[in-house]
């Protein structure tokens, strides 16, 4: 067995990197810290193995410990990353993200040339991205071509071979897409200020750019130069509708990173923007699938490593939506309470949560029983039960003035109605409009017969009803001695509020809630099923009193013949011969003598 507490001796209380091998020396796990003795020993501690399953799996396969000690817990935070992506342990989450993003490149070159690539080649040249989608990159290509005139080929331009001659203007020219500084006919003071003004522009300096713009058109105009005046107006005009559509929050905002999190048991997504002037130049969002149970903070400090070492991030900034444990001179972690920045976290949340509902609906049309698996969870949680509800009962009662009174019950598994199993009660104990008690004695039929026939029980039951139908409910429970072992809770219509036994306070669930949904779903198709029922008794009942109004027809001759004939109109149309049948021939000469005497002929 693995001797943790001499492998901790060695183990200094620095920042660093910790790895965990198993008995094969098969790296399984990767984990950072700004105590490196400390985070090691909280696996090993007894509280942390007693109540994660998955952490225990990992703690019993570890058989080796190795660590790296760097200056700084920022450090550690980016080793880690590299060291996950270069190695993918076992037990570490995966960044489910494989795909190669583009790069806007400023080649390293007279006269630059404006191109996309998805390789970062160390040549000197200026990267600006990853974009996270080749549409949006696209777009931002159309824009600087739309708006500067650059050069396409890749002529090997210099002072010597242009003053010689060595070129030709090609058609790029003659359509007034370059200005041709292949002969010269435009200098490469000219050409670099547009790619300045470009790199303002991919950078979110957007505001520098339209300022000197507008002072160039102006100074055109001053001149009467009305041509070259027109062609600054229509560049201004872009770079203006572009920025309208990029900028979100004051320019004084210079430079930050925003991030923020929506996570459930299985996966975490992680949104960020990157803001430049007021400006998002970037933005892109991520699915974190969990090997351990990870917290939120977690799965954010690896996702916070990840994009701000992908897009070259040097923020000094960083918003994020709670507090992090980490500690940096250079980095400033920032959780906004109002302002600007706020609406910068309310707009990536916006973007994680939209993600996140999106990636779920996907998963759950490729595989349904995600959805229930999800739903459950969500019930549980809400509604603070020790297990999943896949088993749920519904009760409701129905009287007329408190006649005819049933009960009914409408069954769910595993979210969804199982109409084999409703059942209904008509109440033999109650007399009168006792709606308590009517409960009382359909939850006792229900699961005494239940235990009789050694059923499962439900995880859940709900009654429709408040505290006083609940109190009911609760009392057959305890006389059938299960009281502790289903949950219950009582839904009263008014305001949708869940009541609890013995709590005097109720529960509100969010109106939108998917679990306040299904109670909902539950109660009404309870009380579907129970007024369908309660109107049919209450029928049947009135024409068993219009039929023993006949003389010599009693409640079981009336029943008998609407048992048989399904109606009073079909009694009505039968004939002697059919009566027969049922009933006596006394019996059937008052009914023809009765029904005769009604009708309107007569």
């Amino acid at each position: 067995m693995f001797d943790y507490k001499a492998a901790l001796k060695n183990i200094p209380h620095k920042p660093g990197v910790y790895q965990y091998y198993d008995s094969h020396n098969e790296l399984i796990y990767i984990g950072k810290a700004k105590d490196l003795r400390n985070r090691v020993a909280s696996y090993f501690n007894n509280d942390t193995y007693k109540v994660n399953a998955k952490t225990k799996v990992l703690i019993s396969k570890i058989n080796n410990i190795t660590f790296t000690i760097v200056d700084t817990e920022i450090d550690a935070w980016l080793l880690e990353n590299s060291l996950i992506k270069k190695h993918q342990p076992r037990y570490n989450i995966m960044l489910k993200d494989d795909k190669t993003y583009p790069w806007i490149v400023i080649k390293n070159e007279k006269f630059p040339r404006i191109q996309w690539t998805r390789r970062l080649v160390k040549d000197g040249s200026k990267y600006l991205g990853p974009y996270p989608s080749v549409s949006m990159m696209h777009s931002i290509l159309g824009l600087i071509k739309e708006t500067y005139q650059l050069r396409t080929c890749s002529l090997p331009l210099n002072e010597a071979s242009i003053n010689a001659g060595k070129f030709k203007v090609c058609l790029e020219y003659q359509i007034g897409n370059c200005k041709g500084p292949c002969e010269n006919y435009q200098s490469e003071e000219d050409y670099n200020q547009s790619i300045e003004e470009i790199k303002d522009i991919l950078s979110g300096k957007i505001g520098n750019v339209l300022k000197g713009l507008k002072d160039r058109i102006n100074q055109c105009a001053a001149e009467m130069n009305f041509e070259l005046a027109h062609r600054l107006q229509r560049k201004y005009e872009l770079l203006e509708k572009y920025q309208s559509k990029s900028t979100v929050v004051n320019s004084s905002i210079t430079e930050v990173d925003v991030f923020s999190i929506a996570a459930d048991e299985k996966f975490g997504f992680v949104n960020y923007l990157k803001v430049m002037h007021g400006t998002i130049i970037q933005t892109q969002t991520i699915e974190i699938k969990k090997k351990l149970d990870e917290s939120d903070e977690e799965l954010l400090s690896i996702a916070i490593s990840e994009f701000r070492t992908r897009f070259q991030s040097e923020s000094k900034e960083i918003i994020v939506p709670f507090e992090m444990d980490i500690e940096d001179e250079n980095v400033k972690f920032t959780v906004p309470k109002q302002g600007e920045k706020k609406k910068l976290l309310e707009l990536s949340q916006k973007n994680v949560l939209f993600f996140k509902r999106d990636k779920i609906e996907q998963y759950e049309k490729l595989n349904p029983d995600l959805r229930t698996d999800r739903l459950l969870t969500q019930m549980q949680k809400d509604l603070r039960l020790s297990e999943l509800p896949r088993h749920i009962e519904c009760f409701d009662n129905s009287n007329f003035q408190g006649k005819y009174p049933v009960s009914a019950i409408v069954v769910f598994r595993d979210a969804k109605p199982s109409k084999k199993d409703y059942r209904h009660f008509n109440v033999k104990t109650v007399e009168g409009p006792n709606d308590f008690a009517t409960m009382e004695e359909a939850v006792f039929r229900r699961y005494r017969r239940m235990l009789e026939e050694t059923s499962p029980l439900p995880q859940l039951i709900i009654i429709d009803g408040g505290k006083g139908q609940l109190s009911s409910a609760v009392k057959s429970l305890k006389l059938l001695g299960i009281y502790d072992k289903v949950a219950i809770i009582g839904i009263a219509k008014r305001l949708e509020e869940l009541y609890y036994p013995g709590d005097q306070y109720p529960l509100y669930l969010d109106k939108k809630s998917e679990t306040l949904k299904i109670i909902q779903q539950l109660r009404d198709e309870a009380h579907r099923f129970g007024i369908t029922f309660h109107r049919k008794k209450r029928d049947q009942g009135t024409l068993k009193t219009e039929l023993e109004l006949i003389g010599g027809i009693g409640k079981t001759s009336a029943q008998k013949l609407l048992t048989h004939f399904k109606s009073v109109k079909k009694i009505k149309e039968a004939n002697e011969r059919e009566l027969l049948e049922i009933i006596n021939t006394k019996q059937a000469k008052s009914i023809l003598d009765f029904f005769q005497q009604k009708s309107p002929s007569n």
